[in-house]
C-alpha cells in the first residue's frame, strides 16, 4: 500500500496493511503536513523574538529563552463593538496555497497529504477576546459569540476548499478542550454552541472528499461522543492516561480513529524506556484492532514537556514492530 492508502484505510476501518505512522527520523511517516502561507500582502506591526503580531491582529509575548508558544497580551476584539470595524484574514487568497501546492506536487502522490487549517474556535476566541470574556460569552453575550463563531467557521471555509483543489486529504486543527480531568465547558454549552460550527465546517471537508483530524488534549472523553456525531474522523490525543485506554477503547474503538504517542504527561515522563514500548503496544492492542483505528505518533516539541531521545526511540520502534504483526493475522491483534 501506498502511505496514502494505509493512512485513509486505518481512519476508515478498513484493514491497511499496518499501522501508519508520523514519527521523526529515521523511522519516518505516512503523512506530508502542509499549511497556508501567510497572507503575501500582511505585515506585521511588531516582530521580535519575544513580542509579536499574529495576522489576526493578536499580539503574543514570551520571555527570553522560553520555549513555550507564548502568551497573547493584547485582545483585538475584548469588546464586540470593535467587531463592527474588524476584519478577518482572508484565506480565499491563492496565493497562500502555493507552498502548499509545490510540496503536494513533489511528494507524488505517496503520502497523506494532512493539511493544517485555521480552525480554532476556542483558542482562536481567547486569543480574539481574552480568557474571561471568552468562558463567560456563553452566559453575558450569547448572540455575538454565535455570530462570532460563524466568522470563524467562514474562515476554516474558505482554506479547506482551496486546500481540496490542490489535492489535500485531510484537514487538521487544534483545540484544547479538557482540563485534567473534566472537559472547559459543559456539554450542554459545547452543544449550542461550539458543536453546529465543527459540524459545518466537517461537512463542507467531508463532500470535498476529505477526512477530519482534531488535535485535543486534557479530558475530552465527554465531549467525544459530539465530536463523532459533529462528523470527526481522527483525534490526536497526547494524552490517554487520565481517561484509560480501555474506557476509551469500549466507548469509541471502531467509531473514532485515534492518533497518538505514548502518554506525554506520564508514562513517557516517569516510566523506564521498557514501560513506554509496552505501553505503544497498548496502544496499539486498544484502538487499532477494528480493522483499522490508530495512527502511531511522537510529540514533536519533546525537550518543552522532558522526553528523553531514549524514550523516544523505544517508542517508536515499539510502534513500527508491533504495527506492522497486528494485521498479518487477520484483524485483532496476536
Amino acid at each position: 500500500m501506498t502511505s496514502k492508502e494505509r493512512a485513509r484505510r486505518a481512519v476508515k476501518f478498513q484493514g491497511p496493511d499496518k499501522v501508519p505512522v508520523d514519527l521523526p527520523e529515521p523511522y519516518g511517516s505516512d503523512f506530508l503536513h502542509v499549511g497556508p502561507d501567510p497572507h503575501p500582502d500582511w505585515r506585521p506591526s511588531v516582530r521580535t523574538p519575544e513580542r509579536w503580531e499574529d495576522e489576526w491582529g493578536c499580539i503574543w509575548e514570551k520571555l527570553p529563552g522560553d520555549k513555550t508558544m507564548g502568551q497573547v497580551k493584547f485582545h483585538p476584539l475584548s469588546d464586540y463593538a470593535l467587531l463592527e470595524t474588524y476584519r478577518f484574514p482572508d484565506y480565499r487568497e491563492p496565493r497562500r496555497y502555493e507552498s502548499a501546492r509545490r510540496a503536494i506536487a513533489e511528494d507524488g502522490d505517496e503520502k497523506f497529504v494532512l493539511a493544517s487549517v485555521p480552525l480554532s474556535f476556542i483558542h482562536r476566541l481567547e486569543y480574539l477576546r481574552g480568557h474571561e470574556n471568552a468562558w463567560t460569552d456563553p452566559y453575558l453575550h450569547p448572540d455575538e459569540l454565535s455570530g462570532l463563531l460563524d466568522h470563524l467557521a467562514d474562515v476554516a471555509v474558505d482554506a479547506i476548499r482551496n486546500f481540496a483543489e490542490i489535492g489535500a486529504d485531510g484537514i487538521f486543527s487544534c483545540d484544547d478542550w479538557g482540563l485534567q480531568d473534566r472537559p472547559m465547558v459543559s456539554p450542554e454549552v459545547f452543544r449550542e454552541f461550539f458543536k453546529p460550527r465543527y459540524a459545518r465546517v466537517y461537512g463542507v471537508a467531508h463532500e470535498l472528499g476529505m477526512l477530519t483530524f482534531l488535535h485535543s488534549c486534557g479530558y475530552i472523553i465527554d465531549l467525544l461522543e459530539d465530536f463523532i456525531d459533529a462528523g470527526l474522523d481522527v483525534i490526536q490525543m497526547d494524552q490517554q492516561e487520565n481517561m484509560g485506554l480501555e474506557r476509551l477503547s469500549e466507548s469509541f474503538g471502531g467509531r473514532l480513529c485515534f492518533w497518538c504517542p505514548v502518554d506525554i504527561q506520564h508514562t513517557m515522563v516517569h516510566g523506564t524506556p521498557d514501560d513506554v514500548a509496552q505501553y505503544a503496544r497498548r496502544l496499539i492492542d486498544a484502538f487499532g484492532r477494528f480493522r483499522g483505528g490508530f495512527i502511531a505518533k511522537w510529540y514533536p516539541s519533546p525537550e518543552a514537556v522532558g522526553h528523553s531521545w531514549e524514550k523516544i526511540k523505544s517508542m517508536s520502534e515499539a510502534f513500527l514492530e508491533y504495527g506492522r504483526e497486528i494485521y498479518s493475522e487477520g484483524d485483532k491483534p496476536k
